[in-house]
């Protein structure tokens, strides 16, 4: 019996130790196996690589032409021989294409020309008829200065929107409240109801309808989202329309006459919406990015400005140095990092519009709670309406909830008896969904 009992433990121990020895070796090759590295194993190849351990099968042997520059788009970690073909990201919104440049975006220029024009004319006593706006807005004609480019606003008014059959039509529509509203009381006191000019106690004069409304800014403001931003970020950014039918980024496909292909004009006509007016801001890095000098401009710049300067310090080098490298990668066939880029734009862009439609809110808030004549709100509260249009043409706020805010602001009287709680709940909601 004490044999026996000898025997089985004798056994038990040595399958216990066999077992271990045999776990210990599958623990040390899987040990091994997760740090293998692939790569070329041959010293005598172009490419060998000394930490790889198990050769790939990708060993070069001779020289291998490519760019040796390590700060470009498309340097190449196995190259020997420069061969001039390094994309590097210039400064400045600056590129060629055999010495001559490649950018091109005169149609925004124009139309950002155009919509000035416009809101000049909105300023003057009688600037206009009807038929005479919507002959400039939507046909490009009838200014005084006669347009060559063959471009207009209307069309370009919430075009890629779902919503355009509703904003066009409020655009319209201002024309006209403007014409037989405004115009016929430009002098005369307004009053509830009543349109007509009113005066701020700090001395200014701004015309206004019968619920307190500039037209002119909310035209201008409003613009900003359905035409700038619109056809910056939900047109000519997206995937769709610069992928196109695959073949946009072939130079192979450059049309006579023109220096681009279709995927660079295409980033190029988004970047001519922001800085395109009167190509004043096209060559210098720090007018770039910085935007216009005060007055000289009516639309999304002029605010891109005033948030670097206050609230978002930094913003425009933000948006200025994506816009350069998307472009670059759109030279480098790098479309992951082009969309990276438009996407930062984009953001940012939406932050100017949300920014601006809460401040202008909180500040009419402000005003009528201090106790100051309400018409010292009603310049700040027209400019706040026309972001708040545009906000629907960000990732922010919807068409249905933009139309919410607006109705909010002109039910009853408008603004000669909206509340400073409602503003401030409506400057919240735009706080609270753009993260400001």
């Amino acid at each position: 019996m004490k044999n026996l009992i000898y025997l089985s433990a004798l056994f038990m121990s040595i399958f216990m130790f066999t077992s271990c020895e045999k776990d210990d070796t599958v623990a040390d090759h899987d040990h091994d196996h997760d740090h293998e590295l692939l790569g070329c194993t041959d010293p005598e190849a172009t490419n060998y690589n000394s930490v790889a351990n198990v050769d790939d099968g990708s060993c070069v042997y001779g020289d291998i032409e490519g760019c040796m520059d390590m700060n470009a788009l498309n340097y190449d970690q196995y190259a020997t021989i420069d061969d001039g073909s390094c994309i590097l990201v210039p400064s400045t919104y600056m590129f060629e294409r055999d010495g001559m440049t490649s950018v091109s975006f005169g149609g925004q220029t124009c139309r950002l020309q155009m919509a000035k024009d416009i809101y000049d004319v909105m300023n003057n006593e009688n600037g206009a008829s009807v038929p005479e706006f919507l002959n400039m807005f939507d046909n490009g004609m009838g200014f005084d200065f006669m347009y060559s480019c063959g471009k207009n606003i209307g069309s370009k008014t919430a075009a890629s929107s779902s919503a355009s059959s509703t904003v066009k039509s409020q655009f319209d529509d201002m024309f006209t409240v403007l014409v037989e509203q405004v115009y016929p009381n430009w002098t005369s006191n307004a009053s509830i109801g009543v349109a007509g000019q009113i005066t701020t106690s700090g001395g200014s004069t701004y015309q206004v309808d019968g619920k307190g409304l500039e037209i002119d800014q909310a035209f201008i403001k409003g613009l900003m989202g359905a035409m700038v931003v619109d056809q910056m970020t939900n047109n000519y950014l997206t995937p769709t329309k610069l992928d196109g039918d695959g073949t946009t980024n072939d130079v192979a496909l450059i049309e006579a006459g023109d220096n681009y292909t279709d995927m660079e004009h295409y980033w190029d006509e988004a970047f001519g919406y922001l800085y395109g007016y009167n190509n004043e801001h096209v060559g210098g890095s720090d007018n770039n990015a910085n935007g216009p000098a005060e007055g000289t401009g009516v639309l999304v710049n002029k605010y891109l400005k005033k948030l670097n300067d206050t609230s978002h310090p930094g913003i425009a080098n933000t948006i200025y140095d994506a816009f350069i490298m998307g472009r670059t990668a759109i030279i480098a066939q790098d479309y992951d990092l082009r969309d990276a880029q438009a996407s930062i734009i984009k953001v940012n862009v939406d932050k100017i519009i949300a920014q601006k439609a809460y401040d202008y809110l909180v500040g009419g808030a402000a005003t009528i709670s201090s106790g100051a004549p309400r018409e010292d709100a009603f310049h700040g509260l027209s400019e706040g309406y026309g972001f708040v249009l545009s906000l629907q043409f960000t990732d922010l706020l919807s068409n249905s909830e933009v139309n919410s805010m607006l109705d909010q602001m002109m039910e009853g009287d408008g603004f000669w008896t909206i509340s400073a709680d409602d503003l401030n709940s409506m400057a919240s909601t735009i706080q609270m969904v753009a993260g400001l």
